[in-house]
């Protein structure tokens, strides 16, 4: 395994299925459950739209990590968004977690561990906090693809606080399988 480090932004959380989320200055991460307090914690998935066709399916969407430098990219565009915003529990600088793979692991300060299970697939919702900003978060690419800029989901594999201004170490596994929606 190799690795790289970044920085979290900005963490947030809510205890309510309400698209954005306030920032606090700490959230706790609990291991197989996702952020103490966070509607979207348990061990089964806790989506609503999910959550109403496959109640008992494993939760694979605890911890939501979207990359500040999507900000600016948005803002280039005519939308103002800020960590928490679009629901994203931990904000992050300096690591490209699109391009990382299905079991990167994510280690902060505390020791808390995250590890990667996939990309975050945008749904309308985001047209209400900004009108045409779904467009610019999920679109098809000059070869077909469609590329999903709204972050990436993981799981709490062991549990601590995390801040911001923790640093982040990023452990890449052995073997790089792309990240896909979930």
């Amino acid at each position: 395994m190799s690795e790289t480090s970044g920085q979290v932004v900005a963490v947030a959380a809510d205890d309510a299925h309400r698209f954005s989320k306030p920032t606090r200055d700490s959230v706790t991460l609990v291991a197989g459950l996702g952020i103490a307090g966070d509607a979207h914690a348990g061990a089964t998935v806790q989506h609503l739209a999910p959550m109403a066709r496959h109640p008992e399916r494993q939760n694979v969407r605890q911890v939501h990590l979207i990359h500040e430098e999507l900000f600016e990219h948005t803002a280039a565009r005519g939308h103002s968004v800020n960590p928490g915003d679009l629901g994203e529990n931990i904000t992050t600088r300096g690591l490209d977690l699109l391009a990382m793979g299905r079991g990167t692991r994510l280690e902060f300060g505390s020791g808390a561990i995250v590890e990667l299970t996939g990309l975050r697939n945008p749904c309308a919702q985001i047209n209400g906090f900004s009108p045409g900003l779904m467009k610019e978060l999920i679109y098809v690419d000059e070869r077909g693809d469609t590329v999903r800029l709204v972050g990436v989901m993981s799981v709490v594999i062991n549990g601590g606080e995390v801040r911001a201004g923790d640093r982040i170490r990023v452990i890449v596994p052995d073997v790089h399988e792309p990240l896909l929606p979930v």
